[in-house]
């Protein structure tokens, strides 16, 4: 989720698939020796690299995904989101294995996109530009192509909401002061209609849900991961009541709250005297949330109630496998729970039938793929079939669950990917931290990383350090604030941990991550430079209060809220004295910074700044900057340029080739 709220790391290319590089065609390949950067990338003092690798890993590179946006509210066709040029657009597809009819044409990708609910005439989909998260919404005339734009082009618009007449979307939009998410309302057929129904204090507020009659919504305010509050909104007035008290002893995070049919009562997940988020019922009359899923130790990740109100689909988190529930309403008794593969459950979508539920899955051997399940039949569906790119699927490297000791007696565990069989003595090793850092490394298709595996026999290590969703709140919380240093001694762990493994060569170490991970990378290189061989850092915090101090406006209060408050003096000098920037006399090993010059979450500052201060002690630095790019590469091109680049720099430092 945006704004600091949970989400999942799947792993992906090497650090969360954030890296970029240049994708020439064959021709251009056969001419040159060495690959050129594109006109929007900055390559400051990285060798030639060879033109002849393109060709060797392009069917590491072609592999593709087809994310479920939405059902069409009429037919049973879906919306789905795929890449066949540089960027993921919008496509219908009107029967499972059918053709993939695109809707949308831009060089940037769509951010998500909803047919109107009644009729599915059009649809309003999202998107930015050059990566600044500013998103704006548009309606797409399906008869015409025709498209508008129906917010102001300048701030940052976003979570649109329809509500069951299909006449009004709800969204939040920082356009009044470029810090706080207000909430407007709109009817999309008409963007004059657009009005302001409630001003807000801070950049965590979203729209969840509109009752049956449209007379109200309930409202989430997103404080941090272990701490948000439900609102009742008035749809006419702006008025909101909160649903969930203020002040106690406990601080309760609520996940998502959902209406029921006949709009007396909500469906909530929240931690409330759990560890884990649990699904819950309540009387809005007189509130009080009833578990429904007691019975399951884990998170319930995600739920969608059917249009007719009488089945919840749920999907829980366990152990990073997702398993999928439905609920009967009426019974208050789940049904057996249908037999489906292995892997991860993304989005879900119920059909306007109450029977076809749609979602997105992905596994080790498999790329996120669009499936629906018969609820009453039991039948699953597979509507794609997104191509691996030439990688044989069945032969890909299936994860192992390791786990080791850190400070305090705590267990830390993480997935390793091993190489084949073929390599037989100790194999190097990439740590690849995930991002958040209330994020989760789950066992997914890897996509590109998979070269690392088979064609250069490197292990890979996906952790979960102290910070990681989806083992509990106390879990999460553990390093809120002044504890910061017990996910850096996680990491210092897990690099022990390798020296126990007889499979693993614990002097050939790279560490990588993206967003907050590359915070960690750098917090390898600068606290772990003795056990590291080399570090490549993309969209990389430097340092928690500069960071702070120049992130958008509207993100600084949620990241104050899991990094500490660098206004507060003790906080400050916590946060300075284990900053990388602090330790950078430590950076003894060659490092790859990678930064998108449009990011608003991370500016690219923290970049420049780390990187002037390695070069200033002659260590060997790489540095790529995208011009047209925000938090992570999002354009094909320039990630295809990160990938042969970041192979290059693992041959060189890691392999010593």
């Amino acid at each position: 989720m945006r704004n600091g709220r949970r989400w999942t790391a799947l792993p992906m290319p090497i650090a969360a698939g954030l890296m970029t590089w240049v994708c020439l065609s064959p021709p251009a390949v056969a001419q040159q020796a060495a690959l050129t950067p594109n006109e929007n990338l900055v390559a400051d003092g990285l060798p030639p690299i060879p033109a002849s690798l393109a060709e060797d890993v392009r069917k590491y590179s072609e592999a593709r995904t087809a994310v479920l946006a939405d059902w069409h509210p009429v037919r049973r066709e879906v919306l789905i989101s795929t890449r066949f040029g540089d960027a993921a657009q919008l496509h219908a597809v009107a029967m499972p294995a059918g053709a993939r009819r695109q809707l949308t044409f831009y060089p940037e990708r769509i951010n998500g996109g909803w047919y109107q609910p009644t009729r599915g005439d059009f649809l309003v989909f999202s998107k930015d530009v050059g990566g600044n998260e500013f998103y704006q919404l548009y309606r797409l005339d399906l008869a015409t192509g025709d498209v508008t734009m129906l917010t102001d082009g300048k701030s940052r618009n976003d979570t649109p909401r329809w509500n069951r007449a299909g006449d009004r979307i709800a969204y939040v939009s920082t356009r009044r002061n470029g810090t706080d998410t207000d909430l407007y309302v709109m009817d999309p057929r008409d963007p004059k209609t657009d009005r302001l129904l409630a001003q807000v204090e801070g950049g965590g507020w979203e729209p969840l849900d509109w009752s049956p009659d449209g007379s109200r919504m309930i409202v989430i305010e997103y404080i941090s991961i272990n701490e948000s509050y439900l609102w009742l909104m008035n749809t006419a007035t702006g008025e909101k009541t909160l649903v969930t008290p203020k002040g106690g002893s406990e601080k309760i995070s609520y996940g998502s709250a959902r209406f029921s049919a006949d709009g007396k009562g909500l469906y909530v997940t929240s931690d409330q005297g759990s560890e884990f988020q649990l699904l819950r019922y309540t009387e809005l009359s007189s509130p009080q949330f009833k578990p429904l899923s007691a019975h399951i130790s884990w998170d319930v990740e995600s739920f969608e109630i059917s249009h007719d109100g009488t089945t919840i689909a749920f999907v829980t988190n366990e152990g990073g496998i997702s398993k999928l529930h439905l609920l009967d309403t009426r019974s208050g008794k789940e049904r057996p729970s249908p037999a489906l593969p292995v892997g991860v459950i993304g989005t879900l979508h119920w059909h306007h039938n109450n029977r076809d539920l749609g979602m997105t899955m992905m596994s080790a051997r498999a790329p996120a793929d669009t499936f629906s399940l018969d609820v009453v039949s039991g039948q699953l569906t597979r509507w794609t079939e997104s191509e691996t790119g030439g990688m044989n699927a069945s032969t890909l490297s299936e994860p192992e669950l390791v786990k080791w000791p850190s400070t305090e007696g705590t267990q830390i565990s993480g997935f390793l990917y091993k190489p084949p069989q073929r390599f037989a003595r100790k194999r190097p090793v990439i740590v690849n931290i995930h991002g958040g850092p209330e994020a989760q490394s789950r066992p997914g298709f890897i996509g590109r990383n998979n070269y690392y595996l088979n064609e250069l026999g490197v292990a890979i290590i996906y952790p979960n350090v102290r910070g990681s969703s989806g083992f509990g709140k106390t879990f999460v919380k553990a390093d809120d604030g002044v504890n910061r240093h017990r996910s850096y001694q996680d990491l210092g762990a897990l690099l022990d941990w390798i020296k126990t493994r007889p499979d693993l060569d614990s002097d050939r170490v790279l560490v990588t991550g993206g967003s907050y991970g590359g915070h960690m990378t750098l917090v390898a290189a600068t606290q772990y430079n003795d056990r590291i061989r080399a570090s490549v850092a993309v969209s990389a915090i430097s340092s928690l209060v500069s960071n702070l101090e120049h992130t958008e406006s509207y993100r600084r209060d949620l990241r104050r809220a899991e990094y500490g408050d660098e206004r507060d003096p003790r906080v400050r000098q916590y946060m300075n004295e284990l900053s990388p920037m602090a330790l950078v006399q430590n950076i003894t090993k060659p490092m790859f910074v990678i930064h998108g010059e449009n990011d608003p979450r991370v500016p690219v500052s923290e970049a420049h700044q780390i990187v002037d201060a390695a070069r200033a002690k002659k260590v060997p630095v790489w540095l790529l900057l995208g011009k047209n790019e925000g938090h992570g590469f999002a354009r094909k091109s320039n990630l295809d340029f990160q990938f042969y680049s970041t192979i290059q720099f693992v041959r060189q430092y890691l392999l010593g080739k």
